[in-house]
């Protein structure tokens, strides 16, 4: 196979033709023979050889008809646009057009060589049996009506003519001088452009000419490229001039010799002769021929490929020995050369992903697979992604290769697996493990259990993690179990473990024993665990460990679950800790007054002991309590107010005044107290313990006058006490008393 090697092997640019040498038939052709010229048609080629052989090809380079036309070599071959006739000439000046499927022919031999031959694009038809040769002259020959050929002189006296071709109408030739277009239809020349550089023989660096359509033709000729348009002359300006004439829209030189010309959408193919001087002996000699792919501008040329062609015997050719025929429905460039034929084709997205590969662009490969997925042919955009993966690796990119897993492998559970155990060759499952796919599909147990222990080993974290967010049924759960059983008998009493162990538990439904795990870590997860799974019989012996994590929640969830919890059992689980027994019998009496009677008596206690703040509020809110219990219990503990509630409630109101007076030493309290009972003989004890006390006596003057004459006071005061603040006390008492008689007086007059 010829190789197309770019003049910088490392280059980054991505080159726009393929190359491939035709073989089989060909092969065999030019091991004993030398290719001449050559046609392309779409459907098949005709090769003409040095020893005047012409042989019809498939596009694989299979012989599919051979003719022996002439003992010396094939100048030219030209084929009409349908295929079916074809026109032959030859070095002895043979000239032979013949239909390849009818048995029509022309046969005639000059007495010169014939350098060049095209029969009209539409020969099949009738009226177009038409065709030129060229040698010292271009004739052009013409059926008659009776079946007669005649010719006639299109032009001479310029030297050979050596390159002819035939779009439509117009027929370009080439000689010695310069480049001519004929109207056939008009039988008029319109143009006539001369060849830039005289210097060179044009025997030897021929012109080349093609139709990029109906109406442009390219003129390559030396390192001379000229784009000609064809175009009509108004009719003002005709005269005698041809109703048609040629603009140049574009000319530029190259930097090598052109050998052929073909067009490629609105760029130029060009195939260059190359001749480079040796460094080591400075001599010229003939380098590989150049594939370029231009973009013509008006007056100069962008390169946008170039490659170096290595062609058999490229060191012995001549410019004139290369010729470049293309075909134009599918793109393909034909490199003819005496001993090799090569095949350029437009690269195709197959091509342009093994050049991504190649360069190792796998994500560009993968997207370029993935946008074409239709059209591509060779390449699956599995097999890529599986080759980006394994590229990943090697670079180490371990992250985003199994990042890239996801995506690539889908939900194919083989390829998956097989992954994950080339992630642990390489000692990298932890690098897989957050993207392991967790449903649709689901992969083996064992590949779970794999990275769960890998991550056991060493990152306790991590574990953690991955049962946390994995599916309990992704593996089997005894093993993990076991495995996490085994590491805590080495560190008992980690925390992350035992919670891990919990969860793990929990996904058995080995409820009891999750519930052990979190009390003793004192999780939060606790209480919902236990509503979640309505796991209340399991944790009737456990209320004291759940009051001593979060006694608060834990008195709420017991209260809220009663009919599950008899409030009779957590007492009695609570009856070592009583400050606990307190907190929930507290909570039950704030919630309903009546629920927990049986235990108000030990309440007085509780309360006594826990909390005293709300013993008083407990005592005056219970109808259930035993009052004297309550009052032993506060007199024990000198509880003064307490006290004082209980024996007023008991009936022994001054006993209570008494105690308020004498404990509390507050007048105000003790003048409250008896306003509330409204009983004389308290105010009577009041009076008499105060008439020693000048405090008492002010605190009684100044709050007694509506309830007790005051008069009843004042004459039991001992002559030259000192009372504080009497006179103020004093016009209070005048005050109070006016005020009765203002609202006595109306009732008086109802009276009269």
């Amino acid at each position: 196979m010829a190789e197309a090697e770019e003049q910088e092997e490392e280059s980054e640019e991505e080159p726009k033709l393929k190359y491939e040498r035709l073989s089989n038939g060909v092969t065999e052709i030019l091991q004993k023979d030398a290719a001449s010229c050559m046609t392309v048609h779409d459907k098949f080629l005709a090769l003409g050889t040095h020893y005047g052989k012409v042989y019809l090809l498939d596009v694989q380079g299979n012989i599919t008809q051979k003719f022996d036309v002439s003992p010396v070599k094939i100048n030219q071959i030209s084929l009409d646009e349908s295929g079916e006739h074809m026109g032959v000439c030859s070095e002895d000046g043979k000239v032979q057009v013949f239909g390849l499927y009818s048995g029509e022919e022309f046969h005639e031999t000059f007495d010169c060589p014939i350098k060049i031959i095209a029969v009209h694009p539409q020969y099949v038809r009738s009226s177009c049996k038409q065709f030129v040769t060229g040698g010292k002259k271009l004739l052009l020959f013409e059926r008659s009506w009776m079946s007669r050929w005649k010719s006639s002189v299109l032009h001479e006296g310029e030297g050979n003519i050596r390159s002819v071709k035939w779009r439509g109408h117009l027929i370009a030739w080439a000689n010695n001088m310069g480049v001519k277009i004929f109207d056939i239809t008009s039988k008029q020349r319109i143009t006539n452009v001369p060849r830039d550089d005289i210097s060179l023989r044009p025997d030897m660096y021929p012109c080349s000419l093609c139709w990029k359509d109906n109406v442009t033709l390219i003129i390559g000729w030396g390192t001379s490229v000229k784009i000609c348009s064809v175009k009509e002359r108004h009719a003002s300006e005709m005269r005698d001039l041809p109703s048609r004439y040629v603009e140049i829209v574009s000319q530029f030189e190259t930097e090598f010799y052109i050998s052929g010309l073909a067009p490629l959408c609105d760029q130029l193919v060009v195939l260059s002769y190359v001749k480079e001087v040796s460094e080591k002996t400075e001599r010229e000699y003939c380098a590989r021929p150049r594939l370029d792919i231009i973009q013509p501008l008006a007056e100069t040329c962008e390169e946008i490929s170039s490659d170096a062609l290595t062609v058999r015997g490229f060191q012995e050719n001549e410019c004139r020995d290369y010729h470049l025929e293309y075909s134009e429905g599918e793109s393909l460039f034909y490199i003819v050369s005496p001993r090799d034929v090569v095949v350029a084709k437009e690269r195709d997205q197959d091509d342009h992903i093994d050049w991504l590969l190649e360069k190792k662009k796998y994500e560009e490969a993968l997207m370029a697979a993935e946008i074409s997925q239709r059209n591509i042919k060779r390449h699956k955009i599995l097999d890529i992604g599986l080759a980006y993966i394994n590229h990943l690796v090697e670079k180490g990119d371990y992250d985003i290769a199994a990042r890239k897993c996801q995506k690539i492998l889908g939900k194919n559970a083989a390829l998956w697996e097989y992954e994950v155990y080339k992630f642990k060759e390489i000692g990298q499952l932890k690098a897989i493990s957050p993207y392991l796919p967790r449903g649709d599909p689901v992969l083996k147990p064992l590949i779970y259990e794999m990275i769960l222990h890998e991550f056991l080993e060493s990152d306790y974290e991590g574990f953690a993690t991955l049962i946390r967010e994995w599916p309990g049924d992704l593996y089997n759960n005894s093993v993990i179990v076991q495995a996490v059983r085994d590491h805590l008998k080495k560190d008992s009493q980690n925390r992350t473990l035992l919670k891990t162990l919990a969860e793990l538990y929990t996904y058995d439904k080995n409820y009891g024993n999750a519930l052990e795990i979190y009390l003793t870590l004192r999780h939060k997860d606790v209480f919902q665990l236990i509503h979640k799974h309505n796991l209340f019989s399991s944790i009737k012996d456990k209320i004291v460990l759940l009051m001593d994590f979060d006694s608060e929640k834990a008195v709420d969830m017991l209260l809220d679950n009663e009919d599950k919890i008899s409030i009779k059992k957590v007492v009695e689980e609570l009856e070592d800790r009583p400050e606990l027994q307190h907190v929930y019998l507290h909570k039950l009496f704030k919630r309903d007054h009546h629920k927990g009677q049986r235990y108000h008596e030990k309440q007085i206690s509780l309360y006594a002991e826990y909390d005293r703040p709300n013993l008083l509020p407990f005592l005056r809110d219970s109808t259930h309590c035993p009052l004297e219990k309550a009052l032993e219990i506060c007199q024990q503990r000198n509880f003064v107010e307490e006290t004082v509630y209980l024996l007023s409630r008991m009936g022994n109101s001054r006993s209570a005044l008494k105690m308020i007076m004498e404990e509390l030493h507050d007048v105000d309290k003790a003048i409250e107290f008896a306003k509330e009972q409204d009983d004389g003989e308290l105010w009577e004890d009041l009076i008499l313990y105060s008439i020693d006390k000048p405090p008492f006596i002010t605190g009684l003057l100044n709050n007694i006058g509506t309830h007790v004459d005051p008069i009843l006071l004042i004459h039991r005061i001992k002559e030259g006490m000192e009372i504080p603040n009497l006179r103020d006390s004093l016009v209070k008492i005048l005050q109070d008393y006016n005020l009765q008689l203002s609202c006595m007086k109306p009732s008086l007059q109802v009276e009269k």
